[in-house]
């Protein structure tokens, strides 16, 4: 019996290492950005609607277009132009590709909980400041010497210094209005920390994206982090409000935001050719009637339904990916480890499967 459990062991792990790996993962999340508008772009329907937007005709002008596929280029130009060719998309229900939260709560501490630790966790049932008592594939990696002090994660929600248990993991976390901290700090760094006391957010818990983002640049220039996780928060914040407008335009600006990460490691050569992305989302949002988008949660149909994309030296060329399984939003923590050659196996309950798909054998 025990040969045959070193047997398995030996072939599990061989899988494992078989598959190609990168020295380098960014995970990105976009909260409650909705598949709709990823795979079909703006939706004519909401913006015409006055009640839902304010700047009708300028948003019409910028997003609106005769197809899906024109649409989507307008409102995602590097989902559409640069992962759509390179890498992977999933979560099209237009063309029979599904994604879903497995957690029953669909909305966000839950989803973050199950898209880092790798499984739904019920006592995690509200969005409270409460320190995650589960260890996330973040603190799993950081724990290990070659990690060590090489992971980080920056948010827009100040919550996120709780999900990620900074004070137990160890690892820095730049979220809500943190500020950033440092034995020095560049110049961009301190112009931020005395912008972000300038520039009033809309919002008492979530900061503008564009401190989260710049914020997150600085640091890896100057530290080069190995695992890095970062979450844009406007465009759930601007659903909630009921602004179409700023929701799109809070889309559009996110997926420039990723570009700019993209293209800086191109060429850095700490990370070019070494480093892949995963970018997926905490939860949906409604769909019918028309007002249910700017909502989510289990009162709200369908905001269970997520989306996945992968880009990097690793990931094979599938590009938008057609019908095949439902994956899962569990399935996140354990393919993020997978890519670095690391098999995460979860915590209080079992991780999800990796995501064979998304890594080159």
């Amino acid at each position: 019996m025990r040969l045959l459990l070193l047997t398995i062991f030996f072939i599990s792990g061989l899988s494992i290492q078989a598959q190609q790996t990168v020295e380098n993962v960014v995970l990105i999340t976009l909260d409650g950005l909705r598949w709709q508008e990823l795979y079909g772009g703006a939706m004519d329907s909401i913006m015409q609607n006055e009640d839902l937007t304010k700047d009708t005709d300028d948003v019409m002008s910028k997003f609106s277009a005769p197809t899906k596929q024109e649409a989507r280029q307008k409102l995602m130009p590097f989902f559409w132009s640069t992962i759509a060719t390179e890498g992977q998309l999933y979560g099209n229900r237009y063309e029979g590709s599904k994604a879903v939260c497995t957690n029953r709560f669909w909305f966000s501490y839950p989803g973050y909980n199950e898209i880092l630790t790798g499984y739904s966790d019920p006592e995690i049932d509200s969005n409270a400041k409460v320190y995650n008592p589960n260890k996330t594939v973040l603190e799993w990696l950081h724990d290990k010497p070659e990690f060590t002090g090489k992971v980080a994660a920056f948010g827009s929600w100040d919550v996120f210094p709780y999900i990620v248990n900074d004070e137990r993991s160890g690892i820095p976390v730049n979220a809500g209005f943190r500020k950033a901290q440092d034995e020095y700090l560049t110049y961009k760094e301190q112009f931020l920390n005395d912008l972000q006391d300038d520039i009033p957010s809309p919002w008492g818990s979530v900061r503008l994206d564009a401190f989260t983002h710049h914020y997150m640049m600085e640091y890896i220039k100057k530290h080069h982090p190995r695992v890095v996780y970062i979450s844009y928060g406007e465009t759930d914040d601007f659903a909630h409000d009921g602004r179409y407008d700023h929701y799109l335009r809070s889309a559009h600006q996110t997926d420039k935001f990723i570009q700019d990460l993209w293209d800086y490691l191109q060429a850095d050569p700490f990370y070019a050719g070494k480093t892949s992305i995963v970018i997926t989302t905490d939860h949906g949002r409604g769909t019918s009637p028309m007002t249910e988008w700017k909502g989510h949660g289990t009162r709200i149909i369908d905001s269970n339904e997520i989306w996945m994309a992968a880009l990097g030296p690793n990931v094979p060329r599938l590009g938008e990916v057609k019908g095949g399984e439902q994956l899962l939003q569990s399935q996140i923590a354990k393919t993020v480890a997978a890519m670095l050659g690391y098999e995460y196996l979860g915590g209080k309950y079992e991780a999800g499967d990796v995501i064979a798909k998304m890594i080159a054998e």
